[in-house]
């Protein structure tokens, strides 16, 4: 081999090695207050983008505080971040606001996405069914993410899933919003049934 077509193999090498992650887009979901903004904010690798608004008296009387009493912002456009999985692969992440009224922008937001991530409070369980409905039926592979408030459920998967009639083929698992690890290990089984979806 000449000097020439070693260097020429090392530049190949190089540029196959310095091609940029392919970018993959996510969605994280699911009712008022659930995590989402958290879940974002605790795995994004860049300052996370959020639209939030103060909660006023109004929107009080409107959203649910009984079990977010501390919660004084929401969301009400998205939220935005990304994570380098590997060397390969980028997940974009877009949050969707949480209450109905805001419900129209959602299909702006899943555009172009392999997945979703519906996050779930199993003390209100019926604030998600919603985001479970709307995934079933615009056929976008996702999971269902059970957020361990204070490091604990109120019910078992089963019953979670038995409670959402979701089908065995749609994971249900326990994740803490606030972990980096936690989020992550939600995000791929999101991934990891998208492609399975795609080979399929």
């Amino acid at each position: 081999m000449t000097a020439t077509e070693t260097a020429a193999g090392a530049t190949a090498g190089t540029s196959a090695t310095a091609r940029p992650p392919l970018p993959v887009k996510m969605v994280i979901a699911g009712g008022f207050g659930v995590g989402k903004t958290t879940a974002v904010g605790a795995i994004s690798e860049i300052e996370p983008l959020t639209t939030e608004a103060a909660i006023t008296e109004v929107a009080a009387g409107v959203d649910d505080l009984t079990h977010t009493p501390q919660k004084s912002t929401t969301t009400v456009a998205m939220d935005f971040g990304c994570i380098t999985i590997d060397p390969t692969l980028k997940l974009y992440l877009f949050g969707t606001p949480g209450q109905e009224r805001f419900g129209f922008m959602w299909d702006d937001l899943i555009e172009g996405a392999v997945g979703a991530l519906v996050i779930v409070d199993t003390r209100r369980l019926d604030d998600c069914f919603a985001a479970v409905d709307y995934f079933e039926h615009k056929g976008i592979p996702f999971t269902v993410a059970v957020n361990a408030f204070d490091g604990r459920v109120e019910h078992t998967l089963d019953e979670v899933r038995w409670a959402l009639d979701v089908s065995e083929g749609v994971p249900v698992v326990v994740f803490d919003a606030r972990e980096t690890g936690s989020v992550r290990d939600a995000l791929l089984v999101v991934l990891e049934l998208a492609l399975a979806r795609t080979e399929g």
